[in-house]
Formats: structure tokens, sequence, C-alpha cells
């Protein structure tokens, strides 16, 4: 009787309160009471999975900025991809020594050359890696080949015209006309494919040189984005490296951080210190005694190239800042204020006590501008290479009134230019109209 009314009372308990069916995706929900919160170590893991997600959150934000300028960065291969273009920069370095053996070429020729090959770039509207690997080619051909003076504006237009075809899109490249008309028909349309064939044999076909322009890019954003204001001076500084001897030595890495840290400094950012290595302080040594002496010995291409607002104007920011006597100081620009010492001698005292404290002095900002201006030796020993010579290619200057905003830039070359060794003059030749 017992067990009778134990089975009604459960039958009964069932139709009242039916059993629920299981899920179909085999996940059963608890609804049990959940507590009223989470012990203190739950909370702290949450607060640092939430800076964690926040801090995972802004680096994919400055990636998708990046990858909209073009800069393609994958986190996990970051230091293989370095590693390599370490190696790659050692291997299509090109020799200073061996181009001073040339028998023709000088290096005061070189800034004639490199201003050409500046203001074609900025008039097709190149890639800036276009600008660095075509100096390269240009210089590890002739630090293989022996060239002549009446053919290095050609090798200077093949180089450009190879970097082009490996760097930029295929309707911006030049064509074969264009360049026979830059050069104010001096050369065959044959002699520049014949040279490009050349200068690629001498080479071996390695074309994959890291360029500054590549390392100045990963060195702006990690750890985080620089500004764009720093960004253009740093560019405008290592194509001013272009110019000269004293760069040339240098692997593209070492270029770009010293450009970057000067131009952190010349736009008040704080220094890197942990970056900067021994090439760094030599390079930004180099910019800076070059800049202090000799600023008014700048290419007016590349100037007028810098002094538009879409490069933030970053060739006034430089000129500006020496122009006004102002030196790169390896100095902390604030420093700590000096704690204020007891004098002996009893001075100002405050009426509350009777020991005699003098008041403390109000610490005095350090001095960033030298009141020492431009030396006034302006050739030394260490610069005769770039002094003109009889044997000494130039660019026509009778053209370089500045013309109206809407002409440029590709209208820049319109009326082209003669070749380089046309003309045999100093390149600082002054057009009296």
């Amino acid at each position: 009787m017992k067990d009778i009314s134990i089975s009604s009372y459960r039958s009964s308990r069932s139709v009242a309160y039916p059993k629920k069916r299981p899920s179909p995706h085999g996940i059963s929900k608890s609804h049990k009471t959940p507590l009223l919160g989470p012990p203190p170590t739950c909370r702290a893991s949450s607060y640092s999975a939430k800076s964690a997600f926040l801090q995972q959150r802004q680096r994919e934000a400055q990636i998708t900025a990046l990858r909209r300028q073009g800069v393609l960065l994958e986190e996990e291969y970051r230091e293989d991809i370095c590693l390599y273009m370490h190696e790659m920069e050692r291997y299509t370095m090109s020799s200073s020594q061996s181009m001073d053996q040339q028998p023709e070429i000088r290096w005061h020729m070189r800034p004639c050359l490199v201003d050409f090959l500046v203001e074609i770039h900025f008039a097709f509207r190149l890639r800036p890696e276009t600008l660095y690997l075509t100096l390269n080619i240009v210089d590890r051909y002739v630090s293989r080949r022996i060239v002549y003076i009446k053919h290095y504006q050609l090798v200077g237009c093949a180089a450009l015209w190879i970097a082009a075809k490996f760097e930029d899109a295929k309707e911006r490249v030049p064509t074969v006309q264009e360049l026979a008309q830059i050069c104010r028909e001096t050369y065959d349309e044959s002699a520049f494919i014949q040279m490009e064939g050349h200068v690629l044999a001498t080479i071996q076909w390695t074309l994959g040189h890291p360029t500054a322009e590549a390392w100045l890019r990963l060195m702006c954003c990690d750890p985080f984005v620089e500004e764009d204001k720093v960004q253009h001076v740093a560019r405008f500084l290592m194509e001013i490296t272009l110019f000269y001897r004293e760069f040339v030595k240098y692997a593209p890495s070492s270029i770009a951080l010293g450009a970057l840290t000067l131009a952190r400094f010349l736009c008040g950012k704080p220094r890197r210190m942990f970056e900067e290595a021994i090439e760094c302080r030599e390079i930004v040594e180099l910019l800076d005694n070059r800049l202090a002496k000799r600023v008014d010995d700048l290419s007016e291409t590349l100037v007028r190239k810098y002094s538009y607002a879409f490069y933030s104007k970053a060739a006034s920011v430089v000129l500006q800042f020496y122009l006004q006597g102002g030196r790169f100081s390896w100095h902390h620009i604030v420093p700590f204020p000096v704690t204020p010492t007891r004098s002996s001698v009893c001075g100002a005292s405050t009426p509350m006590s009777d020991a005699s404290d003098d008041f403390p002095l109000t610490p005095t900002s350090p001095v960033l501008f030298s009141s020492d201006p431009f030396s006034s030796s302006l050739s030394s020993d260490d610069d005769k290479e770039n002094l003109p010579s009889v044997f000494e290619p130039v660019i026509s200057k009778q053209r370089m009134e500045d013309p109206p905003d809407h002409y440029l830039p590709y209208e820049y070359l319109s009326l082209s230019r003669p070749a380089l060794h046309n003309l045999n003059r100093s390149p600082r030749v002054t057009v009296v109209p």
C-alpha cells in the first residue's frame, strides 16, 4: 500500500512539472542564482583583461590606418622581416672607395645628378622608395663599372626607370620617349634600353634593397605611431643624405634612425635613447654640422618640394631652426630642477622664522640655441670632394623660377632640361633676370 502511494505521487508530480527536453545543441543551461559579486581575484583579472583588450583594439586601429596609407605590417613575422632586411641591406651596399677610383666622375657632380633625379621623381609622383632605390642602383653600378661624364645622366635615368618599374604602378612609370625628351634628345631611345640591360646585368638583377623609407615606416609605427610632421621632417633629412659622400657608407636603417632622431628633436619630441646606436649618433652629428654650416647650399628643388603643406612644410621647420643658430644637443632638453642649497651669508629671511633661510632660487631653463652664428669658414678639409671643378656636370638653372601651384607637379618638367654635361658651370649659379 505504501509503494502504490509513492508511485502515484511521483506520477502526479511529473504531470504537474513536466521534464524539459534536452537541448539539441547539447548545452544545458543552469538556472542557479548567481553570486552577489565576484571575488577580488576575478575583479583584478577582469580589469587586466579589459585593458589588454583595449590595447589590442587600439593596435588594430593603428595597423588599419597604416594599411590605408600603404604600409603593410604583420606582427607575427616582424622579427623575421627585420632580420631579412638587415641581411639584404648589407648585401646591396655600395663601396665609396671603389667610387673614388672613377677616372672622370667626382663627388661634387653627385649633387647635380641627385637634384635632377629628385625633380623627375617629384614630377612623375613616384613612390618615396623609388628615389632611394634609384640612388642605390647608381652607386652599385658606379662601384663596379667605369662611367664617363657623358654617360652619367644616362645611368641615372636608366636606374630611375628600373626602380620605377620595380616599385611603382605601371601607369606612373615614365616612358622612354619622356626620358629622352627630359634629356633634350641627348641620348637615343635605344640608349636607355641598352643601359637598362647593362645596369641590371652589373648588379646581378638584385633589386630587393631595403630603402631608408622602408625602415622609417617600420620605426614610425612601432611602438607607437609618429606624427605626420615628424615623419615629413625625417624624410626631408633622409633625402639630404643622398647628396653627399659621407653618408654613402652607412646602412639605410642607420640613416632612417638618425634622421628620425634629429626630426624628433626639431619637433620638440623626447628622444628614444634605447634605440640610439653609434652609427645613429654619427649620422646625427654629420647632419647637424652640415645644416649648421652650409644650410644655404641645400638643393633648391628639394627645399621647394618640402615647402608645401602636404609635407607639413618640413623644409621651413629645418631651415628656420638652423638659420636662427640652433644646434642639436645630446643633453636632456628639460633637466630636473636643482634643489636649492642654504647659503652661508644671511640674506632675505622669512619674518616667521628666526633662522636666516634664503629664498630658493628660481631654476633657469637650459639654453637650447647657441649664440654663436654660422661659422665663418664655409670650406673645410672634410668637404674637399664637394668643391666645384672644371669637369662638373650641371643642370640648367635658367628655368628655375617658381611656377604656379596649379602647374605642379607634372608640368614642372614641360620645358625639359638639358643634359648634365652640356654646361660646365657651378651648380650654384645665380641667374640674373
